[in-house]
């Protein structure tokens, strides 16, 4: 079954070279720069590499938040560029009862409390959290509009290169930047250890942030679909010409918005070379059975795809059945996770508790 479903949906390999020889472990470097290369390329747009320097001012709100459970601080985070000081805030919630925590680094849409980021369940599993507000970065107006945040301190403007960075590149940067500001600054966590989560365009944006930056031990995708886990060939989830109709297209570069209507399975990439830029760190992918818009079949068979990766360097992808997944799956047995709820698009307690099952599975 899965042979059939994966050769129908005609992904391109991801262990051939782009001059058709076959990808080793020793030539894995290069291929992983050709698959970054196609993605900045037609997809996300390409990433500044311009130094920066980064620190952090921290606030602390409440020592014993959380009936004295946690510890809750503000942190600012200042990067330093040529054009100026952009700031913005993170908010961490350390355990107190935990040494050196694991961290997950969550791209959230609200600052917590928030009903869809459980503090308590998730510092109670031994987790610290770090929330980034995505819009504190740059805003989510839609249609082009990069008059504020990080994309004016870059000089992105609506008449950008082809190529250009959109702004799932820019909250992916700022992800980076905060575990910049981690590893140099905090000794209270394991940066060793930290996850970068997100749902929906910030799964999308997790999964760009953990694919380019190879510090992050674990990345997570939550119903992330088109342009995140699920793929971009032969789907039945949004397409080009949703994003291009709604104005969200500004999250992607210019090329990305080339592939629409029949062109839309032409792509010179897909997905399962997103997810494989994970290799061979642990990646989790969950979805939602009525979550159509994000194509949950699609992400489950990107990442069965993605695991040749996983399997080339020695390490188990996603293991599963040969079948279809149902909602209650769950799979953890590889460096690929791998779960199916019941119900639509959210972030779920289930979700977080799948993830954190996933990660405590694997020694994090």
């Amino acid at each position: 079954m899965s042979e059939k479903n994966l050769a129908d949906r005609e992904y391109p390999d991801i262990l051939t070279m782009q001059d058709n020889s076959v990808v080793t472990p020793e030539n894995w470097r290069k291929r992983r720069q050709e698959l970054i290369s196609l993605l900045e390329t037609y997809s996300y747009g390409k990433t500044p590499r311009i130094p920066v320097k980064v620190r952090g001012e921290v606030s602390v709100l409440d020592t014993a938040a959380y009936g004295g459970k946690i510890r809750n601080e503000k942190v600012t985070v200042f990067i330093e560029t040529e054009r100026g000081v952009f700031s913005f805030p993170v908010e961490f919630f350390i355990p107190r009862n935990a040494e050196k925590p694991p961290v997950f680094l969550h791209l959230a849409f609200k600052p917590a409390p928030d009903k869809f980021i459980p503090v308590e369940e998730i510092t109670d599993a031994g987790y610290a959290l770090a929330v980034l507000v995505y819009t504190d970065v740059v805003n989510d107006n839609h249609y082009g509009d990069y008059s504020d945040g990080l994309a004016a301190y870059f000089g992105t403007d609506r008449d950008r290169r082809e190529d250009e960075w959109g702004k799932i590149g820019m909250w992916a940067y700022a992800a980076s930047r905060v575990l910049d500001y981690m590893i140099n600054e905090r000794d209270d966590v394991d940066t060793s250890k930290v996850a970068v989560i997100g749902h929906s365009r910030l799964g999308k944006t997790a999964l760009w942030c953990g694919a380019q930056d190879e510090r992050f031990a674990a990345v997570i995708s939550n119903n992330s679909g088109y342009g995140g886990a699920a793929s971009s060939k032969h789907g039945s989830g949004e397409r080009v010409t949703d994003f291009i109709r709604v104005g969200s297209w500004d999250w992607f570069c210019e090329n990305f918005q080339k592939f629409s209507g029949s062109l839309e399975d032409e792509k010179p990439y897909d997905q399962s070379f997103l997810l494989a830029l994970v290799a061979p760190r642990l990646l989790c992918v969950g979805s939602a059975v009525l979550d159509r818009g994000a194509d949950p079949e699609s992400e489950f068979f990107t990442a069965l795809h993605a695991s040749s990766a996983w399997e080339l360097l020695g390490k188990k992808g996603l293991v599963c059945p040969d079948r279809k997944p149902v909602p209650g799956d769950h799979f953890a047995e590889g460096n690929i996770g791998y779960h199916l709820r019941e119900n639509g698009h959210f972030l779920s307690r289930e979700d977080w508790g799948a993830y954190i099952k996933f990660l405590d599975g694997k020694g994090f």
